[in-house]
């Protein structure tokens, strides 16, 4: 398994160990011991799937502590652009992201850490999208930041005729944040 630290701490890209043969491929997408090994001690208690199209943007969501969730989030079919955002009061890195191309063929996993607000394009049709979470659903606690922020800088790629939702359409920008988050 490679592990890469990216410009933002606390994320992490994972490339696991696939092995390939003439009938397929296999590779463990999870392992408990071997996360915990690489800093991910977490306990994971929730697993989503979403199926998405072309185009369809997800995000840039989170939920505030006590419900903060971190994501352990990979494509199992098709392809993303995948975004995290650091709203960590005191990060030396708060208001910069880092993106991540995952893809069936790349099979990269992305480790997003609670304090970071999550989101992704949809590069191909029927792209399944899965992330083990570490905590379950509060809609109580469900915030959000407006995706095109000019502010934030993110570079979404084709933005023409984005698919969103109507909670996306109406996010906050980043200057109207009120984060429940804080660096360690």
């Amino acid at each position: 398994m490679k592990v890469i630290e990216t410009n933002i701490p606390g994320l992490l890209e994972i490339t696991p160990n696939v092995y390939e043969d003439d009938r397929g491929y296999f590779y463990e997408s999870f392992n408990k011991e071997i996360y915990e090994g690489i800093g991910i001690s977490s306990e994971f208690v929730q697993d989503n799937q979403s199926l998405s199209h072309t185009g369809v943007l997800r995000g840039l969501h989170f939920q505030n502590p006590p419900f903060a969730q971190g994501k352990l989030v990979r494509v199992v079919t098709g392809a993303v652009l995948d975004i995290a955002l650091d709203i960590r009061k005191g990060s030396p890195t708060y208001g910069q992201h880092h993106s991540v191309e995952l893809t069936e063929e790349n099979k990269k996993l992305f480790w997003v850490p609670p304090g970071f607000a999550h989101g992704f394009k949809v590069l191909r049709d029927n792209t399944i999208f899965s992330y083990k979470c570490t905590n379950g659903y509060n809609k109580e606690s469900e915030g959000s930041v407006r995706f095109n922020d000019p502010a934030l800088g993110i570079d979404w790629g084709d933005l023409s005729n984005p698919l969103l939702s109507q909670k996306d359409i109406e996010a906050p920008l980043f200057s109207e944040l009120d984060t429940q988050f804080t660096f360690e």
